[in-house]
């Protein structure tokens, strides 16, 4: 079985997650090269990434395509590109031409709905977004607001100051390129309807209840409906994760495999909160993430083949605590509102029960809740758990755990699994926690707070203190290890190598191998 797949960018969570994921599944995930998949703002060619695939494809049974690398030639290109809607129409015709190639090959493809994030700062959009960011973010919000008949007088005089204050040239800019972009997602949905792609995934990446996003949403759902093509076609909050989200599908197809997991909350009000940086419910996410891997959502936890603990806010938004908040600095609902005790204790009985746990940590934005980690710690659970996550948004943490909770609720109902594999699946599992609990929570707070401004760098520019940040970064997460991971009865972590992908403190690979004592002691017995 082959499968191939071109990831949204070169950084680890869109290039490394799914190959530790098809690693813990015993499958080969042909990826291309880093070096053809470009480097933040500088897109990948567009001619590299069409050899790769033509040639890759020829004989491969699925394809996980990201059209936005495709096109654009990754995520952060998407959102600068200076490219005609003709020539992004262009490019993808190649999925007819891969199409035609192999009539055997299955096509799960994924495009994002493009985000305006509510801040000034050009890191990833466009030079101008340094300056008018906010401004171009509420000048959606209000339009939208506007098209619903939902403005009040205060908001239609915001309306007409903001736009005077946005000069026309960067209007026409950013919505010209939205337009080009939303244009693509109408094509993408066309292709699905011509048999071209099996299915598509339209993430809102970064998105809000009103703005541009939420316009292109409904423009694209609807015509969804209007093909009825909602058994092939999904459209929720998510970006970064979608590479393992369809690589779980893939794996539930070749296995025939339809996973019932049972979804329970850390907070009552859990459910029907609406995490930071999206525009719905937790648990209708949860729902769309379960729904596009293949899998249901179960009625109970005891037929259920995984149960998903959900670590939840019981607020919404800006209320949403992040990890530089320490816990007393967080709204007051996470006092009273959040059940730590029972949620622990919950967990403590279902592992004890052989139930296959996953545990969705979005209580916190951008990082692990440490609060929770810690007691889970504590109490000798951690070894226990068969799949996390817990970094950046509600949508990038659930994609993650999901997919392997069902990598790992597939294998436990087997009657044998190579030792191998399980090693494999530990080692993407303790990765998850040195990077969303070690690195996001704990070492980038301090790194950021204490070193970075001490030797010369920014928060999203560490270019020139690299190599003194990445050896200050092992070292704490090293630390980091060896006072939670270090005593575990399974096997030993080793950290290799910490690199910073796009030389900022936003986020961090990690070489990290798991060293199985199981596999240890299998290997002495073969040699034996």
């Amino acid at each position: 079985m082959k499968i191939v797949y071109l990831p949204l960018d070169e950084r680890p969570c869109n290039l490394i997650y799914p190959q530790q994921l098809a690693a813990s599944a015993d499958v080969t995930l042909h990826v291309p090269s880093k070096e053809i998949l470009g480097n933040k703002k500088i897109a990948a060619s567009y001619s590299n990434i069409r050899n790769w695939l033509v040639k890759e494809t020829k004989d491969a049974n699925y394809l996980i395509i990201s059209l936005d690398m495709l096109i654009y030639g990754g995520i952060v290109p998407s959102r600068i590109h200076k490219f005609s809607k003709e020539e992004c129409q262009k490019r993808l015709e190649l999925i007819r031409e891969l199409k035609q190639q192999n009539k055997n090959l299955t096509i799960y493809a994924f495009n994002l709905i493009m985000r305006v994030p509510n801040y000034n700062s050009s890191d990833e959009e466009p030079d101008y977004y340094e300056f008018f960011g906010e401004k171009i973010s509420s000048y959606g919000k209000l339009v939208d607001k506007e098209s619903r008949g939902q403005l009040s007088e205060t908001e239609v005089h915001s309306l007409t100051e903001i736009k005077g204050e946005i000069p026309s040239e960067i209007l026409d800019d950013f919505i010209g390129r939205r337009r080009i972009n939303c244009s693509i997602n109408h094509d993408a949905i066309e292709l699905v309807e011509d048999g071209m792609i099996d299915s598509l995934i339209i993430p809102l990446d970064d998105n809000a209840e009103y703005g541009f996003s939420s316009i292109e949403q409904s423009e694209l759902v609807s015509k969804v409906e209007e093909l009825n093509l909602f058994d092939k076609i999904a459209i929720y909050p998510g970006a970064d994760e979608i590479g393992c989200t369809l690589f779980a599908k893939v794996f539930c197809d070749i296995h025939n495999y339809t996973p019932t997991i049972y979804i329970r909350y850390s907070s009552t009000n859990g459910p029907f909160i609406i995490p930071k940086y999206e525009d719905r419910s937790l648990h209708e996410s949860i729902k769309s993430h379960i729904t596009a891997m293949g899998g249901i959502v179960a009625d109970n936890s005891i037929e259920a083949d995984a149960i998903l603990f959900t670590h939840s806010p019981s607020v919404s938004q800006s209320g949403v605590a992040e990890p530089n908040q320490t816990f007393h600095e967080r709204h007051k609902s996470y006092f009273s509102e959040v059940n730590y005790r029972e949620f622990v204790q919950a967990l403590r009985y279902y592992v004890q029960n052989s139930k296959v746990v996953g545990l969705a940590d979005v209580a916190t934005c951008n990082g692990s809740d440490t609060t929770l980690m810690n007691y889970i710690r504590k109490v000798g659970l951690l070894e226990k758990i068969h799949a996390y996550a817990g970094w950046n948004t509600s949508g990038n943490t659930l994609g993650t755990v999901i997919s392997h909770l069902i990598i790992e609720a597939y294998y436990q109902s087997q009657a044998t699994e190579s030792e191998k594999r399980k090693s494999k699946s530990r080692e993407y599992y303790y990765s998850r926690l040195v990077e969303d609990w070690g690195y996001q929570t704990i070492a980038r707070k301090h790194l950021s707070k204490h070193d970075v401004p001490r030797l010369g760098g920014t928060y999203f520019d560490i270019s020139d203190q690299l190599e003194e940040i990445q050896r200050l970064t092992k070292k704490l997460l090293s630390d980091f290890i060896n006072d939670n991971l270090s005593n575990l009865s399974e096997g030993k972590i080793i950290l290799r190598h910490v690199y910073s992908p796009w030389k900022r403190m936003f986020e961090v690979g990690l070489d990290l191998q798991f060293e199985s004592l199981r596999s240890e002691s299998s290997e002495v017995g073969a040699k034996g």
